[in-house]
């Protein structure tokens, strides 16, 4: 039979590996995708070092997946071979469950499944998927364009989207990196006072290029300080990883505002008396179903939104790993096939 590529991880902190492998048949309900790009993100990390419950090796990781429908199994219906399709994080549900029955497929207590680490993903020439998982990609992105999107992009513009926040309120994007520079684009084109807020002077113009209608240099300045200056933040959407700097903002919510977590720090201090007396919160927020990811991807078409990248062919896909988790890509990390 036909053979394909594949990085995988053979066991639990072993090392991504490119092997050969046969080409796999879609079972029902699945189909077969040629993938043309896979970002590298952080959350790669829960296959690459076993830290997933149950997780069976060897595994390929990768859930910011877009490429071509090369085939599809029995009872696929409404998709078509040719089709440019997106798999992101969400890689299909049981349908069953209460949690599923509510809409809240990320609590499914039958059968989750997550792209890359519950099945394999996107580090590959070819991949499985099951049609729940699957989004349409718009002509006007490429895949290296779209894949950020199935991760980082979603997370950020469905946070914002859900966020309460309207058109003219405030918002601010703690953060200018992987998702934050992704999250200043999606809350300017969604109408919200941006306010970009990062470390050093000298991201500033990166901030208003991205669309923001205000800088904070946290260097220099007292961000929550800064943020009442301005009337306080409706939403603060925390991309960073940096607990300090998160406990550092929340001063700077207005009354009913809310930090919403989408970085993932350790530990967060939080004043009781702060939330109480602004009636001010912290939430948390993941990426995103099937649905969401096609909703994305498809404002980013529309309003230009554009996460920037630096690719590596999949062959290198270990050292675009250690890339990304270096701290040192600037942005987002992205593999291609060639396909």
């Amino acid at each position: 039979m036909a053979k394909m590529r594949v990085v995988q991880v053979a066991k639990a902190g072993g090392p991504l590996e490119l092997v050969e492998r046969e080409i796999p048949v879609p079972r029902a309900g699945t189909v077969r995708i040629k993938v043309q790009a896979c970002g590298v993100c952080h959350s790669d990390s829960l296959a690459k070092e076993g830290r997933w419950p149950g997780l069976q090796y060897p595994r390929v990781p990768g859930h910011e997946v877009v490429g071509v429908l090369d085939a599809v199994g029995t009872g696929v219906a409404g998709w078509t071979v040719g089709w440019r399709v997106g798999v992101g994080w969400h890689g299909g549900h049981c349908g069953r469950c209460d949690s599923c029955r509510r809409g809240d497929f990320f609590a499914c207590q039958e059968a989750l499944q997550v792209t890359g680490i519950t099945y394999d993903g996107g580090y590959a020439d070819y991949m499985i998927a099951p049609i729940e998982a699957l989004a349409a990609v718009p002509d006007e992105l490429s895949g290296v364009e779209a894949a950020p999107l199935m991760c980082a992009g979603i997370t950020t513009f469905n946070a914002l989207r859900n966020s309460g926040a309207r058109a003219g309120d405030v918002v601010a994007i703690l953060g200018l990196g992987g998702l934050g520079h992704l999250g200043v684009q999606f809350a300017a084109k969604m109408g919200f006072k941006t306010v970009g807020i990062a470390r050093g002077k000298d991201k500033e113009p990166l901030a208003r290029k991205l669309g923001a209608w205000h800088y904070i240099d946290s260097q220099t300045q007292d961000p929550a300080a800064e943020l009442a200056k301005l009337g306080g933040a409706k939403i603060i959407l925390a991309t960073v990883t940096n607990g300090d700097a998160m406990s550092a903002a929340l001063g700077g919510l207005g009354v009913n505002g809310t930090l919403l977590v989408v970085g993932a720090p350790k530990s967060i201090e939080v004043s009781p008396g702060l939330l109480i007396t602004g009636r001010r919160s912290v939430k948390g927020w993941y990426s995103g179903t099937s649905i969401d990811s096609q909703e994305a991807l498809a404002f980013s078409a529309l309003s230009g939104v554009r996460s920037m990248n630096e690719v590596y062919p999949l062959e290198r896909a270990a050292e675009a790993y250690e890339r990304m988790m270096s701290g040192k890509a600037r942005f987002r990390v992205v593999l291609t096939t060639g396909n």
